[in-house]
């Protein structure tokens, strides 16, 4: 990564927005359904729930496609990190997915080795938070 690159990174990850809300409720994305959007698609794959300081880290996997833009074509590989894990599927939403109950994870230092675990276990380019 490019030393300015590098710097707005660290820059985001000092400015996270705090909302005041501790708990929220993610209503999980159907896997292996692609998304047409108008630069590509994207779909997840895979979701996992790995430990984490005493804590259950709940993250999900996808892939996307940039393929009618513009200015090129492209891919990546990403993971998706809700939050910290409360209540796994303790609902299912009025369209028939499942709900749970996450805390955000606003630790900056937790994010760093959060992102770490979750670049040592999957082949993914981002981590997101």
């Amino acid at each position: 990564m490019r030393p300015a690159a590098m710097a707005a990174v660290a820059e985001r990850e000092t400015c996270l927005p705090m909302t005041g809300k501790s708990r929220i409720d993610f209503i999980h994305p159907e896997m292996n359904k692609t998304v047409k959007a108008i630069g590509g698609e994207y779909a997840f794959f895979k979701e996992v729930v790995f430990p984490y300081q005493g804590r259950e880290v709940l993250y999900l996997i996808g892939c996307a496609v940039f393929d009618t833009t513009c200015c090129g074509a492209g891919g990546v590989c990403y993971a998706r990190v809700p939050g910290f894990l409360k209540a796994l599927h303790y609902k299912t939403g009025k369209d028939g997915r499942p709900v749970s109950r996450v805390s955000p994870i606003t630790d900056i230092q937790a994010r760093k080795e959060i992102r770490q675990a979750i670049s040592r276990r999957e082949t993914v380019q981002q981590v997101e938070f």
